[in-house]
């Protein structure tokens, strides 16, 4: 009994949001967190949540699959069957079906009901680094350590195109567009790629990172794509001309993952560090600094209403941030001009 206990413990405490700057605010503001801490034996690698907010799937070196309930921290289910570590989970849009990454090179969809391995997509030859569902849901593009990205048909679990080109290397992230009608990767060749997803033409590459890409998303809006690189930047491009936007730097960490708000105001990203940084999409500022982790924090994710952030790390803890307990105002308020780049 005291086993299962421990499994789900849960913890609630406040930590500092440390604001980047000269000037001090005054008191540091605090940020409620609720860490789930026993839960893998080893690093977390990603996480997702479901469309309704209720579900957390976190994916570790472990080489399993966690389900937790976001409101009790209570684990909900373990999904068993990879036999290398998890290094990507992501949602199906109508929650029913979650896909996992692997490092044995395959992927996995799962039935949420049940939490029974419905099929296992083969066709990769090297790590599966990260998958992510099309937004009607009926595609799922993988990127893998074999230089390539595939599309896949999720309904029959059958491959329907191989993307690659002579500047794709290892391709460590992909994003879809709202729309579903293009993909963003990024590699360790430094670029990224965005690609047309009807036809697999290689729409674009955008390069000026000094080293591997390691984590890219794209904006609600569509509009913008950022890149998280071991250069320890992150880019900010123009979906539809490549341009750099802007350029997020100040942290002495390498940058491991990013992630958006769901309305796109913000964007937040993990370092190897142990930290996370907050960041405000339309002037470039850093609003604060998360600090709690005692490892590289490898995954970032929002809650679907912007009111949870989930961090993964190689502390083998998931930590689940309030950020909706400070209103917008307050964030402006307290962090404007506070960037970490200065």
């Amino acid at each position: 009994m005291y086993r299962q206990l421990k499994a789900f413990q849960f913890v609630a405490y406040l930590l500092p949001c440390v604001f980047a700057g000269a000037q001090d605010p005054g008191p540091p503001a605090t940020i409620p967190v609720r860490s789930l801490s026993t839960g893998h034996a080893d690093g977390i690698y990603s996480l997702a949540f479901t469309r309704d907010g209720r579900t957390l799937a976190s994916g570790s070196q472990d080489k399993t699959i966690k389900l937790w309930d976001v409101a009790t921290g209570r684990e909900v289910r373990t999904l068993i069957g990879h036999t290398d570590m998890v290094d990507s989970v992501a949602f199906s849009p109508d929650g029913r079906i979650l896909a996992s990454a692997s490092s044995d090179n395959k992927i996995k969809l799962w039935e949420m009901a049940t939490g029974r391995n419905l099929r296992t997509l083969n066709g990769h030859t090297n790590t599966v680094k990260s998958v992510v569902f099309s937004p009607d849901g009926r595609a799922l593009a993988s990127g893998s350590a074999d230089q390539t990205i595939k599309l896949w048909d999720v309904a029959r679990g059958r491959e329907l195109r191989t993307l690659s080109s002579s500047y794709t290397n290892t391709v460590s992230g992909v994003a879809f567009s709202p729309d579903g009608r293009t993909l963003a990767s990024g590699n360790v060749a430094k670029n990224i790629q965005l690609w047309e997803v009807a036809t697999g033409r290689l729409l674009g590459t955008f390069t000026g990172h000094a080293d591997r890409v390691e984590s890219v998303a794209i904006s609600p809006d569509g509009r913008t794509i950022p890149s998280g690189s071991m250069d320890k930047t992150i880019k900010l491009w123009d979906a539809n001309t490549g341009h750099e936007l802007r350029t997020l730097s100040g942290n002495a960490g390498y940058v491991w993952s990013v992630a958006f708000s769901p309305d796109g105001h913000y964007l937040v990203s993990g370092y190897d560090n142990h930290t996370i940084i907050l960041w405000e999409l339309a002037t470039g500022s850093g609003l604060c600094i998360l600090s709690g982790h005692t490892a590289a924090v490898y995954s970032v994710a929002f809650s679907p209403d912007g009111r949870i952030l989930a961090s993964g790390s190689g502390d083998n803890s998931i930590k689940l941030w309030d950020v909706g307990s400070m209103a917008a105002e307050t964030l402006s308020r307290s962090c404007r001009n506070r960037n970490p780049n200065r």
